[in-house]
């Protein structure tokens, strides 16, 4: 089987990808096709190639995998390069705090175990820069991200088929096209933040309206669906901060009819699912709970044993009894999972100083979107800085409570969501020279969905 995974693979490799680069050079439909599978497959990891998989250890990567994703991001950086209206710029804002956070994980390697293990976790992070440049270069113009925001939708109703039939089939807590519930509850929030922002920020009438309030709907239903206690309570931080940011701006009568619409749909969701909903947040084991404190106890001891921390996704080995970090509670020969906050983990694993320097990342990328919010407070197009805002908010207040950040879906997704950030941070400039007619002319087509 292996020597077929590799066939396949180097087949993609060397005709595949130089055929869709032609393609997709000379063919703008094939383009959008490529853009389309490199948003469709983040949310759907099926056709992979895990190379040295190690299917049974529970790390944050189990192989050197490479995805179709992967190949559409490698087919359409190549097409940037030969097209002059791409000005390519390989180290986009946060490449530098990126590269120190990829530089100390790779530092923790030396007190490795399993060596292999980290280096599997390295190439998937190099991956995620490689998508978040393309993606930052891609978007020359917002026209171009209105394009990905409308693939959105496609993904939404997909996900949400899959969620319907797995239901159906009497799966409780469906997980979607996921591994896991936590993980399709923290990719879809954000898009839903965006298409609530959307319905707050622009006038819409008749069937315009109907299909936004149906997206945001839907994403509404999969967070409810996957009974994820950590989802649905973030989700709906999420829609707060985005009435919030809504209101801040500009307070409009229209906006009122339109929360108070949205609350009695969410009143009326909430009581068809309450005694689900009270199931599973007043009655979930206490073991559950013991064992995320004595699992964030573990991770800290490893933390404070290693400047360095234990070594990049290492910590599935070093958690078990064999190693001194668990002995508060592990009895001998016990074999224990993942620390669920990403914080934690990547304390244990690179170090406390490397966890500041994530939590500093991510907060750049995250104040460069409030200042979007604050730029574009007068425009239409202030509607994807708020619902990012919303989202993010949401996805960092997940991630103290579940490490389903660092695989490969919603590392994905976040990228994706930092590279529209930089690129309106880059737009201002341009959009703040328009006259008012051309910016009146712009805002036009965004009503489009």
């Amino acid at each position: 089987m292996s020597e077929y995974k590799e066939v396949i693979f180097f087949a993609a490799l060397l005709l595949g990808v130089p055929a869709g680069i032609i393609l997709a050079y000379s063919n703008r439909f094939v383009e959008r096709i490529i853009i389309f599978l490199m948003m469709f497959f983040t949310c759907n990891l099926s056709l992979t190639i895990n190379f040295e998989s190690v299917k049974d250890y529970r790390g944050t990567s189990r192989g050197y995998e490479i995805s179709v994703v992967d190949l559409a991001t490698l087919i359409i950086f190549c097409v940037m390069l030969l097209k002059p209206k791409y000005k390519i710029k390989l180290f986009p804002p946060g490449s530098l705090l990126y590269g120190l956070y990829l530089g100390l994980s790779m530092l923790s390697i030396q007190n490795s175990a399993n060596t292999m293990y980290s280096w599997f976790e390295v190439l998937k992070m190099v991956k995620m820069f490689l998508f978040y440049m393309v993606w930052y270069n891609y978007f020359i113009d917002f026209g171009q991200i209105r394009k990905v925001i409308k693939i959105m939708p496609l993904l939404v109703v997909y996900m949400f088929m899959m969620v319907i039939y797995q239901w159906r089939m009497g799966v409780y807590q469906p997980y979607g096209p996921f591994t896991h519930q936590n993980s399709l509850a923290m990719y879809v929030m954000t898009i839903g933040a965006i298409f609530l922002s959307v319905l707050f920020e622009i006038r819409m009438i008749g069937f315009r309206t109907l299909y936004v309030t149906g997206i945001f709907g839907l994403c509404c239903l999969i967070e409810v669906m996957t009974l994820s206690r950590a989802g649905v309570a973030c989700y709906a931080g999420a829609c707060t901060l985005v009435v919030f940011f809504s209101f801040l701006i500009k307070f409009r009568a229209r906006k009122v009819a339109v929360f108070m619409f949205m609350f009695l749909v969410a009143m009326g969701g909430l009581l068809f699912y309450a005694n689900s909903i009270y199931e599973r947040f007043l009655h979930a084991p206490e073991s559950s709970l013991e064992s995320r404190e004595n699992l964030a106890v573990s991770a800290t001891n490893m933390a404070n044993d290693k400047d360095c921390g234990i070594g990049l996704n290492n910590f599935g080995i070093k958690v078990n009894a064999e190693y001194p970090y668990s002995k508060h509670y592990m009895p001998e020969g016990f074999k224990e999972g993942l620390v669920e906050s990403v914080y934690l983990m990547i304390a244990a694993e690179t170090g406390w100083f490397n966890m500041y320097v994530y939590i500093v990342m991510i907060l750049y990328f995250y104040i460069m979107n409030l200042r979007n919010i604050r730029r574009y407070r007068r425009s239409k197009l202030v509607y994807l800085p708020i619902g990012i805002g919303g989202g993010l908010a949401a996805i960092f207040a997940q991630s103290y409570l579940e490490w389903v950040l660092k695989q490969a879906p919603n590392y994905y997704q976040l990228m994706l969501f930092f590279a529209m950030i930089a690129s309106m941070s880059r737009f201002y400039k341009d959009y703040a020279k328009l006259s008012s007619e051309e910016r009146l002319a712009l805002e036009a087509r965004i009503n489009d969905f």
